[in-house]
């Protein structure tokens, strides 16, 4: 392997230890401060850039996750009374998932929380290393969506 190979590796690993870092921290804080989850929160959040409601396979494209994991997220969501799942009025096969006004009002404290939970985890870096960490990771972020990211 040669020295490249392995910085690049030493880099993933970094990269990945970090952001499994955050997620368990945010996690952590959510169990604790909303008796919630990270999945929970994101799902919420997709709901909340879409006032107009989402479909259960975009839920599932947007968060990453399969569709049974969005099915369970949504179940449980909706006996909290935070969102409600319709018929699609175009397609009969597809539900809309919507925020409801407690899933807003909730959804407004955790987004508050988690904007200072964030901050204070980057507070150690410089505006400056912020723009340019951000920048680099767009890269990289639009290689591994590019087809050739697969050869």
């Amino acid at each position: 392997m040669s020295t490249t190979d392995q910085e690049l590796l030493r880099l993933w690993l970094r990269l990945f230890t970090t952001t499994t870092l955050v997620e368990r921290q945010l996690d952590s804080a959510l169990k604790r401060e909303f008796s919630s989850t990270l999945p929970r929160f994101d799902l919420l959040a997709q709901l909340e850039r879409a006032p107009d409601g989402l479909r259960m396979g975009e839920l599932s494209e947007r968060i990453l996750t399969t569709g049974g994991n969005v099915t369970w997220l949504v179940r449980a969501l909706e006996a909290e009374k935070l969102v409600t799942r319709r018929v699609s009025p175009t397609d009969k096969r597809a539900a809309i998932v919507r925020l409801t006004a407690a899933g807003k009002r909730h959804f407004a404290s955790m987004a508050q929380a988690h904007e200072r939970w964030i901050a204070d985890i980057f507070a150690t870096l410089s505006p400056d290393d912020r723009r340019s960490l951000h920048a680099r990771l767009g890269v990289v972020k639009d290689r591994v969506r590019s087809p050739r990211s697969t050869s």
